[in-house]
């Protein structure tokens, strides 16, 4: 079993109200038994939502307790990407998944980079720092791909 940011799997959880989906990662299920997760929605985010973004740090600060997430209307929302982290930790601990696939640049499931203020930087999401901290594998869609069929 496989975690999976839900959006890239083609559910329409993305903060537009639109999906990622990515066919490399769709095409694993037939290898994998893949379990989507937006912990965006789980921490209690509504879909359509503003778009996040990092004020300092990056996903391991925010699970320390420091409030450094704030939507483009300028409200903190730290406390929610916290509360989706622990949702998702919670879903691989139920199924003992040791593995997740999530969406790269997300405040939440960025695992290589994040926006911060705004602006593309290399760090890493909330959830993704708790999984790792917790001993499970995780990498972005991109990380699954041939080189030759990355994004930027």
């Amino acid at each position: 079993m496989i975690l999976v940011s839900a959006c890239l799997l083609g559910l329409r959880c993305c903060y537009n109200g639109c999906d990622n989906m990515d066919q490399s990662v769709l095409d694993m299920r037939e290898k994998y038994i893949l379990i989507p997760a937006c912990p965006e929605q789980l921490g209690g985010l509504q879909t359509p939502r503003p778009p996040s973004f990092f004020i300092k740090g990056d996903g391991s600060q925010t699970i320390e307790g420091i409030d450094n997430l704030i939507n483009d209307q300028n409200e903190n929302v730290s406390s929610q990407f916290r509360n989706g982290a622990e949702e998702t930790l919670k879903i691989c601990q139920l199924f003992n998944i040791k593995t997740a696939i999530l969406k790269e640049k997300s405040p939440s499931c960025g695992t290589h980079q994040i926006y911060l203020k705004e602006k593309l930087t290399k760090g890493i999401g909330v959830t993704a720092t708790i999984l790792k901290s917790n001993d499970i594998r995780v990498m972005s869609e991109n990380d699954i791909r041939r080189p030759d069929e990355r994004k930027n």
